[in-house]
């Protein structure tokens, strides 16, 4: 193991790289479930695509992040990218309307936009053109990524991971509505069965963060698997007590057979370009680049961010076999085309296995065949309570805010472009668009400020089709 994954020299051994792996699977194990449900509009389009969706985000996810593992000896875990699945879905229903064909012939030719996208990342990736514009990011920006993504972890953990529903509606979320119940503006009353599950995920979720953090303190590298496993018990606990509940009701009658045939029949390098171009060639090629500009800086801003986080950065923000972390990327993304999911790319979560003390690939390869088990053990991932996850992002998003010391907080021209970006990406939701902000802002008080000559050719230019992007191409 230390002569393939040079684990001596990375300060880490074969226990802590597991238990990093399984703690990012952990946090991630949701996308599993979640994706197929995006992707299908839960289940509407008929359980057979589930399935195959299903099958592809479990094989799709392991072949990326195994290719990370070996390729790039890196950390970090991929699986089919939220935000780009909801806008696949979106494109899908919209392919439908257009040309009056069904979900499933409309999913087919857009996975069209998936396999180019993950072509040509492999042509940009081989030829370095992707690392470049990776240096081409000015380094404050790179350096105001890492705590920017701490913050979005942060509303995600907080804010919107662990919404409940009742028989009034929902979702509510744990955070918002749960401090919103307490006020005339929406009563308990107003949520039902619901109020219970808020308090009890809200509980959960502080319960969870303290025992990481106590753990972290008394110096145990398992510090946010342990912190994630005592949540989960709580919450089953409180499930059973307080809303007098099973929680491993999901468990009868569970199927543990991987429905690979429904992948094979309906998902399984099932391309129609055809009618793809349908819908013209500017609608199509405007669909693509959106595709890949937000893939491009989603995946540059995680590797960056996240590396950071872990040292694994030099003095000018550069990751080492950043060619082959972006290489990884592009496999594992036509691997999602091939065999029927959206963009696969690097999960923002794989900052909780990093903060376990995962630095090597070691840590992604046991993700990796932890989603290749999932193909048989669905069941049993979707018994980990959303609250728990929150507890491991709030603490992970905590602790990436700590790069904000590395900003230069006197030299407006850097303290301005990462302040829009720390807002800019929890509330957009996306690490590109937050990149976007950023670059943007840095290259236009550059200019205005009689600096013009500091920013590099590359960087006008990115600036250039973020411009296009938000205001063109939408």
């Amino acid at each position: 193991m230390d002569r393939l994954f040079h684990l001596k020299e990375n300060h880490t051994n074969v226990r802590t790289e597991l238990l990093a792996g399984l703690t990012t699977f952990m946090t991630m194990a949701y996308i599993v479930a979640l994706n197929p449900n995006l992707l299908t509009n839960f289940k509407a389009e008929g359980a057979d695509l589930w399935n195959a969706v299903f099958m592809a985000t479990c094989i799709a996810s392991a072949v990326g992040t195994i290719t990370m593992a070996f390729l790039a000896n890196k950390p970090f875990v991929m699986a089919p990218g939220m935000g780009l699945n909801s806008f696949f879905a979106v494109v899908v229903a919209n392919l439908a309307a257009i040309t009056g064909t069904t979900y499933l012939v409309s999913f087919r030719a857009a996975l069209c936009i998936i396999l180019i996208e993950g072509i040509l990342f492999l042509v940009l990736s081989v030829l370095n053109i992707r690392e470049k514009i990776v240096h081409a990011i000015p380094l404050p920006i790179r350096l105001g990524i890492s705590p920017a993504i701490g913050l979005m972890l942060l509303n995600i953990g907080l804010g919107s991971n662990a919404g409940v529903y009742s028989e009034t509606g929902g979702p509510f979320y744990v955070m918002r509505d749960f401090f919103g119940a307490l006020t005339p503006a929406l009563g308990r009353g107003q949520m039902g069965s619901g109020y219970t599950q808020m308090v009890l995920s809200v509980v959960t979720m502080f319960v969870g963060l303290f025992v990481i953090i106590f753990l972290n303190e008394k110096g145990i590298k398992a510090s946010v698997l342990g912190g994630m496993l005592c949540s989960s018990i709580l919450y089953w606990a409180g499930e059973a007590i307080s809303m007098k509940t099973n929680p491993f009701e999901s468990l009868k009658g569970a199927s543990f057979v991987p429905p690979i045939g429904d992948m094979v029949n309906l998902t399984l390098f099932k391309f129609d370009f055809g009618d793809f171009f349908r819908v013209g060639i500017f609608t199509a090629t405007t669909l693509i680049i959106t595709f890949c500009m937000i893939d491009m800086f989603d995946t540059i801003g995680t590797l960056v961010g996240t590396a950071s986080r872990a040292g694994m950065v030099d003095e000018e923000g550069r990751m080492p076999k950043m060619k082959e972390a972006l290489l990884s990327d592009a496999v594992g993304t036509v691997a999602g085309a091939l065999t029927g999911t959206s963009t696969v790319t690097t999960f923002v979560e794989s900052a909780s296995g990093v903060e376990a003390g995962g630095r090597t690939g070691l840590t992604a390869l046991t993700s990796g065949v932890l989603f290749l088990c999932c193909m048989f053990i669905a069941p049993i991932a979707a018994l980990i309570p959303p609250a728990a996850t929150s507890a491991a992002l709030i603490y992970v998003g905590v602790v990436m805010l700590a790069g904000l010391q590395k900003i230069n907080w006197n030299d407006i021209s850097q303290m301005a472009p990462v302040a829009l970006m720390l807002l800019a990406m929890p509330i957009s939701g996306s690490i590109g668009h937050g990149i976007g902000i950023g670059m943007i802002s840095y290259t236009v008080i550059k200019v205005l400020s009689g600096n013009a000559k500091e920013v590099s050719v590359l960087t006008y230019i990115i600036s250039a089709l973020f411009l296009v992007k938000f205001f063109l191409i939408v």
